[in-house]
């Protein structure tokens, strides 16, 4: 008979579902059971039917029985599936972890999404340690936070309005909000929530590392028991210290990963232009249009995400009028695309996933953010990082033709060229 695993402790995990919300909280689990620990992860039911590979020390569990619901689409809309998640989740993990009490592992600790912040409640009513856990930078979280007091009518701490005088966030830090307020409020609501009993938290997790968010880091210690604990990327791509850790294991896109890898080992080093909005975000058909002649003009090889969803908005013809230097995918493996060596620029919305993964791989980046936390990412990225440029827009909010073709020759070519890689293959060494 095998000879059962002694674990140090019970860790049970509760990410909020989406892409970007999994992903690193799925490799922070491997991180953990690699440490000794028991980890359980539990999250919807179309997640936990499709076990990750890769992921065999950890145990699912399903905690929402997604298939009927809806999601966003259904009752309520967006608040209507958080309030059906809250109540589901609330129920299903109370009884779950009690079951667990009298076993041979009962749970010490629940790690949660920082959008869950009700989760937290669930950990200190059943007496065990709760940690939230963001997937949004250090900065972003440093603009939000002084909303949520506003928003409550409080004045800011002295610690946390030392950060006028952190250099990195003389800007505002989430512009969309500030000059919008009105179309985002289902939104804004669910984000400021997020510090609702924060400072109940024992910890306070973030995927990033100390040196790439220093300033803001020391100033948000003095306000909870902060942790980098990132950048959560494979860590065949990083220390190695994971073993068989080369993938996330999950994907809510089937990625078409053979097809896009002969097709970049056919290309010269640094020659290709990698275009990617991610799961969630999207262009208008304007943008695109923009993009596709930007592409088409720069005469730079190019690996670009469509996402099945958007093929529409391509203009007529430009596939075949691009298939010579150009490949149009759904979905690609974007961790072995950033790690390719023909790989010379990553135009992407600056979601943070991506952001940290272009600063772990080295890869400068054309930053074309929307709205939320992108524009402080892409703000980091240029500002303060130095690994890329930024695209402006015109007052439609369209990045032209002319303009996103003159940052890629900005971060491709040239001396400006020159110090962008030098600066990201610093970023990289530190990741």
């Amino acid at each position: 008979m095998a000879e059962e695993t002694a674990y140090k402790a019970h860790v049970m995990v509760l990410p909020f579902y989406g892409q970007g919300h999994l992903n690193p909280m799925l490799q922070f689990s491997k991180r953990l059971a690699s440490k000794g620990l028991k980890v359980t992860v539990t999250t919807i039911h179309s997640v936990t039917k499709t076990m990750p590979s890769g992921a065999g020390s950890i145990a699912f569990e399903s905690v929402y029985d997604d298939s009927t619901d809806g999601g966003f689409h259904g009752p309520g809309g967006f608040k209507g599936y958080l309030e059906r998640f809250e109540a589901s989740v609330t129920l299903c993990l109370t009884e779950l972890i009690k079951k667990l009490q009298n076993s041979e592992y009962p749970v010490k600790c629940l790690v949660y999404d920082g959008n869950l912040p009700w989760a937290l409640n669930i950990a200190k009513q059943l007496g065990i340690a709760g940690a939230t856990f963001f997937t949004q930078s250090c900065a972003a979280i440093a603009g939000y936070y002084p909303m949520h007091l506003d928003s409550l009518g409080e004045p800011m701490p002295v610690v946390a309005s030392s950060m006028l005088a952190v250099p990195e966030l003389k800007i505002p830090v989430v512009p969309t909000f500030e000059s919008d307020t009105g179309r985002y409020p289902p939104i804004i609501r669910h984000i400021l929530q997020q510090f609702s009993n924060i400072e109940k938290a024992d910890w306070v997790l973030f995927n990033s590392f100390d040196k790439l968010e220093e300033d803001v880091m020391k100033w948000m210690s003095d306000l909870w028991p902060v942790r980098a604990i990132g950048p959560t990327v494979p860590s065949i791509y990083l220390d190695k210290r994971v073993d068989n850790d080369s993938d996330y294991g999950f994907h809510l896109f089937k990625p078409q990963n053979e097809g896009c890898l002969k097709w970049l080992n056919t290309k010269d080093t640094r020659s290709v232009v990698y275009v990617s909005y991610g799961s969630v975000a999207s262009l208008n058909a304007e943008q695109m249009a923009e993009m596709a002649e930007a592409l088409k003009q720069s005469n730079s090889n190019f690996l670009w995400v469509v996402r099945a969803t958007e093929e529409s908005k391509l203009p007529s013809g430009f596939v075949e009028e691009t298939s010579e230097r150009g490949l149009i995918v759904t979905w690609c493996p974007q961790l072995e695309v950033l790690a390719h060596h023909a790989v010379g620029c990553f135009i992407t919305h600056c979601g943070w996933n991506s952001t940290v993964e272009a600063v772990s791989f080295g890869v400068p980046v054309v930053a074309m953010p929307q709205f939320l936390d992108q524009t402080t990412n892409a703000h980091f990225l240029e500002q303060v990082w130095g690994v890329g440029v930024v695209a402006k827009v015109d007052e439609k909010g369209i990045a032209t033709k002319e303009e996103i073709e003159r940052c890629i020759g900005k971060v491709m070519k040239g001396k400006r060229g020159r110090e962008i890689k030098k600066a990201a293959m610093q970023w990289k060494e530190l990741a």
